[in-house]
């Protein structure tokens, strides 16, 4: 496999903490929605899909709840628990025997969530009393599924945040029995990260609430509480200034993920990792461009950005030096050898949307590699 000179800047190693990555195409975290119930654990099908991967520089696993409390889909995985430890297991090794790095992204989505998935019925919780616009996917966890609306959330309790906090340092320390690399995050999208930093759903009146600096004071938290676990060298952390489940949105979202951007700062983490604005939700790319362009300049480490990119942008904005990794979704779920076809530039596989979510083997593990006639020598 040879770089052309179109998208060299892609195929350069990158150190991120302690880790150094082959090449700077980075698998994004895809929601599919395939984990074994009851328990919401991996399988050998999981462990294979991610080893078709491999070859990305990093792979940010799929997005994985630390609590029962923190689900929100159907058949989503998570990593709270013993059984779920060793269904990862089965992945990171798989990962790291085809000489690939994986990271575990820690999602709590909050009021993005239902009922349903929720321990004796219970609300959904939030920084605040919120009812996210748009509908809940169930699947088969309730008779009227697949899909239904979105039930109000409480507001977390002030003296509910230590046990909050305890349980993203948990799933940590599960992602790390599990042989992951390191930990990103999800303080993106929408969810409870995010719901707290975004002025549109937080409407508290205690220390988490009011001015940002008080609605992104639990990222902080969290952020101390996962580096007492492993070192910040392997801690990532994903934002996202607009867009995002539910219908959320801040006021000043350049301000507000700017000085979010900061607060990482001066943490020695491994990566920020951005979804710039144009990706989600709309909005025009010279605005979308100076917000990431902002959270940039205050971050000390790589940045990872996502959202919409083809391989010639992506090579483009790192040319530029406006990231230091590119972060890839449809293209890597469809082309699981996306770094070999970008060297040999293309051919692509076309996703196939009716396989996103659910089901098994197709659409997941049967998307074909080019063959090794058709890759540059």
């Amino acid at each position: 496999m040879t770089d052309t000179p179109a998208n060299a800047s892609l195929f350069t190693p990158l150190d991120i903490g302690p880790i150094t990555l082959d090449n700077r195409v980075v698998m994004a975290p895809l929601t599919r929605s395939r984990s074994r119930v009851p328990g919401h654990v991996q399988t050998p099908l999981h462990a294979l899909y991610y080893a078709q991967r491999a070859g990305a520089g990093l792979i940010v696993g799929e997005a994985t709840q630390i609590s029962r409390e923190g689900q929100g889909y159907a058949w989503t995985p998570g990593i709270h628990t013993d059984e779920q430890v060793e269904g990862w297991k089965l992945v990171t090794d798989a990962v790291h025997n085809a000489g690939g790095r994986i990271f575990c992204q820690l999602w709590h989505v909050g009021a993005i969530s239902h009922n349903c998935f929720q321990e004796n019925n219970a609300a959904p919780v939030s920084s605040s009393v919120w009812t996210p616009e748009g509908e809940a996917f169930v699947g088969d966890y309730h008779p009227d599924g697949p899909t239904l609306p979105h039930p109000e959330a409480r507001a977390l309790d002030t003296d509910e945040i230590p046990r909050l906090i305890a349980d993203y340092r948990h799933a940590a320390r599960c992602a790390l029995a599990a042989g992951f690399d390191g930990v990103e995050l999800h303080a993106a999208n929408g969810y409870l990260m995010d719901q707290f930093i975004r002025s549109s759903v937080n409407t508290r009146d205690d220390k988490y609430g009011g001015p940002v600096e008080n609605r992104i004071r639990i990222v902080g938290e969290v952020l101390d509480a996962l580096a007492e676990e492993m070192e910040p060298g392997r801690i990532g952390i994903r934002l996202s200034p607009s867009g995002g489940a539910g219908g959320s949105s801040d006021a000043d979202p350049k301000g507000t993920y700017t000085a979010v951007a900061k607060l990482c700062a001066g943490r020695g983490l491994a990566y920020l990792h951005v979804v710039r604005p144009n990706s989600h939700g709309g909005g025009d790319a010279a605005a979308a461009g100076e917000i990431v362009a902002s959270m940039r300049a205050a971050f000390d480490g790589p940045l990872i950005v996502n959202g919409g990119f083809d391989p010639a942008e992506g090579a483009r904005w790192l040319a530029e030096d406006r990231a230091d990794a590119i972060c890839y979704g449809r293209l890597f779920l469809a082309n699981p050898d996306l770094p070999a076809r970008i060297a040999a530039d293309g051919p692509y596989n076309d996703p196939d949307p009716n396989t996103f979510y659910g089901g098994g083997a197709e659409g997941y593990v049967d998307y074909p590699t080019l063959k090794r006639k058709d890759v540059a020598a």
